[in-house]
Protein backbone atom coordinates (compact mmCIF):
# COMPACT_ATOMS: atom_id res chain seq x y z
CA UNK A 1 0.00 0.00 0.00
CA UNK A 2 1.50 3.49 -1.30
CA UNK A 3 2.45 5.78 1.58
CA UNK A 4 0.38 9.30 1.44
CA UNK A 5 3.50 11.49 1.46
CA UNK A 6 5.43 9.20 -1.11
CA UNK A 7 7.08 11.73 -3.77
CA UNK A 8 5.39 11.15 -7.18
CA UNK A 9 6.65 13.53 -10.44
CA UNK A 10 4.06 15.63 -11.56
CA UNK A 11 2.98 15.01 -14.89
CA UNK A 12 3.78 18.33 -16.12
CA UNK A 13 7.05 17.03 -15.35
CA UNK A 14 7.03 13.75 -16.54
CA UNK A 15 5.95 14.99 -20.13
CA UNK A 16 8.21 17.51 -20.28
CA UNK A 17 11.12 14.75 -20.16
CA UNK A 18 9.14 12.80 -22.50
CA UNK A 19 9.67 15.85 -25.01
CA UNK A 20 12.96 16.12 -24.14
CA UNK A 21 13.37 13.04 -24.86
CA UNK A 22 12.30 13.21 -28.12
CA UNK A 23 13.64 15.85 -29.20
CA UNK A 24 16.84 14.52 -28.26
CA UNK A 25 16.32 11.66 -30.60
CA UNK A 26 15.27 13.93 -33.06
CA UNK A 27 18.12 16.04 -33.24
CA UNK A 28 20.41 12.51 -32.78
CA UNK A 29 18.81 11.26 -36.19
CA UNK A 30 19.21 14.88 -37.71
CA UNK A 31 22.99 14.73 -37.08
CA UNK A 32 23.58 11.16 -38.24
CA UNK A 33 21.73 12.58 -41.52
CA UNK A 34 24.38 15.62 -42.09
CA UNK A 35 26.86 14.59 -40.31
CA UNK A 36 28.72 16.74 -37.21
CA UNK A 37 27.46 20.12 -37.15
CA UNK A 38 27.99 22.67 -34.28
CA UNK A 39 24.79 23.88 -33.87
CA UNK A 40 23.30 20.78 -33.53
CA UNK A 41 25.66 19.26 -30.49
CA UNK A 42 24.93 22.29 -28.82
CA UNK A 43 21.42 22.03 -28.94
CA UNK A 44 21.87 18.14 -27.77
CA UNK A 45 24.07 19.13 -25.20
CA UNK A 46 21.42 21.73 -23.52
CA UNK A 47 18.62 19.48 -24.02
CA UNK A 48 20.83 16.84 -22.09
CA UNK A 49 21.45 19.25 -19.38
CA UNK A 50 17.93 20.53 -19.01
CA UNK A 51 16.55 16.30 -18.76
CA UNK A 52 19.07 16.11 -15.92
CA UNK A 53 18.03 19.10 -14.18
CA UNK A 54 14.41 17.90 -14.53
CA UNK A 55 16.00 14.64 -13.04
CA UNK A 56 17.36 16.33 -10.03
CA UNK A 57 14.15 18.31 -9.53
CA UNK A 58 11.94 14.75 -9.51
CA UNK A 59 14.51 13.08 -7.40
CA UNK A 60 14.70 10.78 -10.12
CA UNK A 61 11.41 9.63 -10.44
CA UNK A 62 11.39 10.30 -14.29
Amino acid sequence: MPQENEHKPEKGTTQAAEHIAGARQILRALQEKIGEHPEIGVAITKLEMALNDLAVQTGGLL
